[in-house]
């Protein structure tokens, strides 16, 4: 032992082996103690003792909530339901396009089908230029599956040290989804999950936002571009910073050429190429059909109605919910039908697919003819009569009663809810609505404007613009194929395809359609007068009317043709007001009618969709068709959960149909609906019929054709507003011209197929004089002296 240390002290070389071994020996010490933590914190996290780790369940169902998609009949998306601003929507990885795939993988993980999670090399790279050598840009080394564990599980990091923490448990995460996912399942999870800005969640949200495509649509340089974007979706934004976002996708095809997808020659020609977009942000506002989307929600997520959900004053709503919860299949779908664990279904987490009635196309000609009509021709007329009148733009018949109404808008607006709930006094409202602040307001011009402007006025400002409603519905199937609720949601939120106002001369069919159930014809008739019904209280009746043709013998179809209030009336006192009232309901109108002989001009309420669906009745033979909104319901992955038929009823004969199919016909022939030959040049066999409530308050028009029926009402937010003119106050004014411009636009988009030459299906020999004529023109020639025959016979004829 003295020898060996005295050799020591003699040989340096034989004392620097020693110190050598030793630092090797504490180095492997390091190493193992090292090793030997990071095992042990691994078998810690694994156990969940340290960090999250999602259970078994969580990782067989890592996205529990998409967004669910409402497709048009001609294969459209027309909108989502999402919750919030997810708005994922699921896609297969079959319907993924290859660029996608290729360069996801070049650029994000090459080595992504070679390791089990976690990419060792990466990682060792990491290690060596970023702690090593100090290099900041020596990428992430993360792989696929740990950035959808962060994506999935790891919240956002408050310091550097705790994403440093997030790690391990990271690659704890990615090593269990991949024992559960294929590769192929854990890019299309991967894909289905990232957030590409303007609320575009998932590669399908985003493909449909920025390019107007699916995601099996998408090229090579889109693809390029979307995942490009992955990186930093903020700062590669191609709608604010396109050069930064072009410049990132030409990294992502370089990616892919270093990869052996592109060759150089096909690289460089990529490059070249400018970033062409088709953007349409996602939103419920700026979407095709608004307020259909609204009405289905609502009808799929309805519960079961409990009177105790509804306040005092509305208990007709309470009755129709209920019914239509008993024989709706539709209606309150999501809480009838359950799924594998119990739960009901949501259209906003459950990813499902809404098959709609609606064809894209016709939806955006129905919305282009309300926005014309409407938009350039109406609401001007409005606006220069009411120019320069204090009471504007309320009616004149209550111009005494403006501030208290105002006062009623003032109470019902979100604004005074929110600050009642405040706990501000309705002093201290009045005084707010009353300071000028920064808002934006509508505009048919620039749809929205930015201004200064109280409260206050911003209600009255509003209440200018006249509402609408339009329906257009294929009579045969029930497929409601157009639906606009109003002039732009996002500023009149109040649906009037389904609302309920006052129909006006809307109704007579109704009425005729009884006549001729119980016998009469067309061509009967009576001598044109003055006709007083006796209610059974109150004062006699005697509605208004022209003075045409007074004196002269006028038949039944001369009366519907010309909306003649002396016509209906004297038909109201062939029946019974109660036989109307039950009619009225066999057509669809579910707010009971009063049984008053002045039912016959239509006071009661009803909605364009339930018209639409009475109308339908004449072009089917006496059956009542209800309208579809949906054909069927799917779960994410394709399975069929529902499917849906129409709701059929026979209300009258065939030959009453075959009557009222002729006279409605004389409507639009030479009556009130002739501005659809005159002034729109339709050429087919139409029926149709206006209507117009006391002061102008409710325009109404119903059309129908072989194909379709359609329906629309026009008017102010209140009855109070309205125009005082009948001239533009009328149903013919308001509402026909929305028909003549929809008509018009169906008819010139040969990829409807909808011809302006179609014929009603009524038989040859048929002849709707046929029946015996009680109140034929020998019947006042030969019990009434004093009228002329040629006369008569003129008129008859």
């Amino acid at each position: 032992m003295r020898e060996l240390t005295r050799d020591r002290k003699k040989n340096p070389k034989v004392k620097d082996q020693s110190q050598k071994n030793s630092t090797v020996k504490i180095m492997w010490g390091i190493f193992g103690l090292a090793t030997g933590s990071v095992i042990l914190f691994l078998l810690l996290v694994s156990a969940g003792m340290i960090g999250y780790l999602p259970n078994i369940d969580q990782l067989e169902n890592p996205i529990d909530k998409y967004a669910s998609q409402v497709i048009s009949t001609d294969n459209e998306l027309l909108f989502t339901y999402s919750q919030s601003s997810d708005n994922r929507i699921f896609v297969d990885y079959s319907d993924l396009s290859p660029h996608l795939i290729k360069a996801l993988v070049a650029t994000e993980d090459v080595r992504y089908y070679s390791h089990s999670g976690i990419d060792v090399i990466g990682l060792g790279r990491v290690f060596f230029k970023t702690i090593i050598l100090n290099r900041g840009e020596s990428g992430g080394g993360s792989t696929i599956t740990q950035q959808l564990a962060k994506l999935l599980y790891s919240p956002r990091a408050g310091s550097k040290m705790e994403r440093i923490f997030q790690k391990p448990v990271e690659w704890v995460i990615a090593a269990e989804l991949e024992r559960f996912y294929s590769k192929d399942e854990i890019i299309n999870l991967y894909l289905n999950k990232v957030d590409f800005n303007y609320n575009a969640i998932g590669i399908e949200s985003a493909a449909r936002t920025y390019f107007n495509k699916t995601p099996g649509e998408l090229n090579m340089e889109e693809s390029a571009m979307l995942i490009g974007m992955l990186k930093n979706p903020s700062l590669y934004n191609p709608i604010r910073r396109p050069e930064q976002t072009r410049a990132r996708r030409d990294v992502v095809i370089g990616q892919m050429r270093k990869a052996g997808h592109l060759k150089r020659e096909e690289a460089d020609s990529l490059r070249q190429l400018s970033i062409e977009l088709d953007f349409n942000r996602s939103d419920h506002i700026h979407i095709a059909a608004p307020y259909y989307r609204q009405h289905l929600a609502k009808i799929m997520m309805a519960g079961k109605p409990e009177r105790k959900n509804y306040a005092s004053w509305q208990g007709q709503q309470f009755r129709e919910d209920s019914l239509s919860w008993e024989e709706d299949s539709l209606f309150g779908w999501c809480n009838k039908n359950k799924k594998a664990d119990g739960s009901g279904y949501n259209i906003y987490t459950d990813g499902l697919k809404i098959y709609s009635t609606l064809d894209s196309r016709m939806q955006r000609h129905a919305e282009d003819a309300v926005r014309e009509h409407l938009g350039q021709y109406l609401q001007n007329q409005f606006f220069r009569e009411k120019k320069g009148k204090n009471y504007a733009p309320y009616s004149r018949e209550v111009s005494e009663q403006v501030e208290r109404l105002m006062i009623t808008a003032m109470r019902q607006s979100e604004r005074y809810i929110l600050l009642r709930r405040g706990g501000l006094s309705e002093e201290e409202i009045i005084k707010n609505f009353r300071v000028p602040m920064e808002m934006k307001v509508f505009s048919w011009e620039n749809r929205e404007v930015d201004t200064i402007m109280t409260p206050w006025d911003s209600i009255r400002y509003h209440k200018y613009f006249l509402r609408a409603g339009f329906m257009a519905m294929d009579p045969l199937t029930g497929y409601v194929k157009a639906y606009v609720g109003g002039p732009d949601f996002r500023f009149f939120k109040y649906d009037s395809a389904t609302g309920k106002r006052q129909i006006g001369s809307a109704i007579k069919p109704f009425l005729y359609t009884l006549a001729m159930e119980e016998g009469l014809s067309p061509c009967d008739g009576m001598i044109h007068g003055p006709v007083t019904l006796l209610p059974e209280v109150g004062a006699p009746w005697t509605p208004r009317n022209t003075r045409e043709a007074t004196g002269t013998f006028v038949s039944i179809k001369w009366g519907l043709q010309h909306s003649d209030n002396w016509v209906t009336a004297w038909l109201m006192s062939q029946f019974s007001p109660y036989a109307f009232a039950r009619m009225l309901q066999s057509f669809g109108l579910k707010k009971p009618a009063d049984p008053v002989v002045s039912l016959a001009l239509g006071p009661n309420d009803a909605s364009v969709y339930e018209m639409v669906g009475a109308y339908s009745a004449f072009i089917n033979r006496g059956i009542r068709v209800e309208p579809l909104l949906v054909t069927r319901i799917e779960d994410p992955h394709g399975n069929e959960l529902a499917s849906f038929t129409p709701r059929v009823k026979e209300i009258f004969s065939e030959s009453t149909s075959y009557k009222m199919l002729d006279m409605l016909k004389g409507v639009i022939d030479g009556g009130t609906g002739g501005r659809l030959r005159r002034n729109y040049n339709l050429k087919g066999q139409m029926g149709g019929k206006t209507g117009t409530t006391n002061n102008n308050s409710d325009g109404w028009f119903m059309s129908f054709t072989p194909s379709l029926v359609a329906g629309c009402w026009v008017g102010g937010e209140e009855p109070g507003i309205h125009f005082d003119q009948m001239a533009y106050g009328q149903g013919a004014s308001m509402a026909l011209p929305v028909h003549g411009i929809f008509y018009q636009k169906i008819y010139a988009d040969s990829v409807l197929n909808y011809k302006d030459n179609e014929s009603f299906d009524i038989p040859g020999n048929f002849d709707p004089c046929h029946d015996k004529q009680r109140y034929s023109p020998d019947f006042y020639r030969n019990n009434d002296p004093v009228i002329k025959n040629g006369k008569i016979d003129d008129i008859f004829n």
